[in-house]
């Protein structure tokens, strides 16, 4: 089943469970608010009764007078019961107990009692008076059902209790009718919400449910291998953010298979030149074309040399890659290091006709760090600068800055060379990247030594990046988080 379809379902089945339950809910709710509302209407309706059973009471200051007298009892229900006869056909009690009225005393003059004055049904023997003490005074009280319990006052205080049966519910009359045209109404306006939830859930689905087609597309093509992948999804909200993110993640794994490409086919041109110097010098010898002297000897030496130190510089990248460089870090004032490796670059550049000029802030620069590769880092990039800047200086700075709340040290290596052109800086630490395709003797390098450089800042924590120099050349500038 498709999402769209599921997410329908889900949205259809729980609003109508829930319209149903509102509905039942409502029902029960009107169905008791109207039994309360007839139970109240009718001790309101005995109000008469109450007062008659108290001025009873206050005629004897007692319940002797009516204690008993059930048929006297029945009377004064007679005479204000009847009254009610139509919600006594209305109503049914929890139970139907009978009780048999009195009939009213006549003699030979009286004529008979008319039928109208007869209560419209039969009684439920239900009624009762109790004391104080909740003893019966008149009355049959059933134990089984519920009452209203009226107080019977007397000079503000209490003398009794007039016990009315309450209604269960209702079975006949204009309350019925009421309920029953009320329940209509609900199911009906339960039917026109649940056409509406149709209508709104429907093109939610879709709305939520295309979003995610289009991105499980996308990474069904990612698993075929096709990473040329975008989504336009203009939303701001989850869906918006995975489709951006998508699209990253397509990005990245384009990028990371066109480097492996470039890696595979930059490895292999790296290897096969000295290979194939080193194969047509030995091929030579061997035909006799070039005479088995030392000079030539120390040719073919040459290229092995080059060709390890090539292999060397893969497999400590490779490392680099797969953390398999060692780091012994420790707490080293790099500043006050600097300072001491000057006379060694000094030396290194001195060597190339190029000038040191060291540029400095005093101060403590203590930072974690492993020594060994700071040593490293530094001194390829100075073999860089001999290499490649063509120029006659070469200015090492540095001094203190805060980023992010934490303070660093920032490196600056630059020269006034050649320079790089802009659009080469971003690649300059990326594994095999030659500013100059042409791979020859003379330059030397197998472009891994920044990207050596690129991992151990990495794995101290810094940043390192390739920008203009102030001096025309190339700025290489390293920043290392201080203690």
């Amino acid at each position: 089943m498709k999402i769209h379809n599921k997410l329908f379902l889900v949205f259809f089945g729980f609003s109508l469970v829930l319209v149903t339950a509102l509905v039942l809910l409502i029902q029960w709710s009107i169905g008791k608010g109207i039994v309360e509302y007839v139970n109240s209407k009718e001790v309101e309706a005995l109000k008469p009764l109450v007062a008659t059973l108290q001025d009873e009471y206050k005629s004897n200051n007692s319940w002797d007078k009516l204690k008993g007298r059930d048929r006297h009892f029945g009377h004064l229900l007679f005479q204000y019961v009847q009254n009610l006869g139509e919600q006594y056909q209305s109503y049914e009690y929890q139970k139907k107990p009978r009780i048999r009225l009195p009939r009213p005393r006549t003699d030979e003059f009286a004529p008979p009692p008319e039928r109208k004055r007869r209560p419209p049904v039969d009684l439920n023997e239900g009624f009762a008076v109790f004391d104080t003490n909740n003893a019966t005074i008149v009355g049959h009280y059933i134990e089984d059902i519920d009452y209203n319990k009226i107080a019977l006052v007397a000079d503000k205080a209490n003398i009794g209790w007039l016990m009315v049966p309450k209604h269960k519910q209702i079975t006949d009359g204009y309350e019925l009718d009421f309920i029953e045209q009320q329940q209509s109404y609900l199911w009906l306006i339960a039917l026109i919400t649940m056409l509406l939830v149709i209508l709104i859930t429907l093109p939610l689905a879709r709305h939520l449910a295309e979003p995610i087609k289009k991105i499980i597309l996308g990474m069904h093509k990612l698993t075929q291998g096709n990473y040329q992948q975008h989504i336009d999804i203009k939303r701001k909200d989850e869906l918006g953010e995975l489709s951006r993110d998508f699209n990253e993640l397509a990005l990245t794994l384009y990028e990371n298979e066109s480097a492996r490409k470039r890696w595979l086919a930059n490895i292999s041109h790296e290897l096969r030149t000295p290979v194939a110097i080193l194969r047509g010098e030995l091929e030579a010898i061997l035909d006799g074309v070039r005479a088995l002297e030392k000079e030539n000897i120390e040719s073919a030496n040459d290229e092995v040399k080059h060709l390890q130190h090539l292999i060397d510089d893969l497999h400590r990248l490779t490392s680099a890659d797969i953390g398999g460089m060692h780091y012994r870090k420790q707490s080293l004032d790099v500043g006050l290091w600097l300072e001491s490796e000057v006379p060694k670059y000094t030396s290194y550049l001195a060597a190339a006709n190029i000038q040191l000029e060291v540029n400095k802030k005093l101060g403590e620069y203590l930072a974690f760090v492993d020594s060994t590769r700071l040593c490293q880092l530094f001194e390829n990039i100075m073999c860089n600068c001999i290499k490649y800047s063509s120029g006659d200086l070469v200015r090492l700075s540095w001094e203190t800055i805060t980023k992010e709340h934490q303070k660093h040290i920032l490196i600056t290596v630059e020269d006034n060379g050649v320079g790089v052109a802009e659009h080469h800086l971003p690649h300059l630490f990326e594994s095999l990247y030659r500013v100059e395709n042409s791979r020859n003797r003379q330059t030397g390098g197998s472009g891994l030594g920044l990207s050596i450089c690129s991992h151990i800042v990495t794995a101290h924590q810094g940043d390192i990046k390739a920008v203009k120099s102030n001096l025309d050349g190339l700025a290489v500038i390293i920043e290392l988080p201080l203690e």
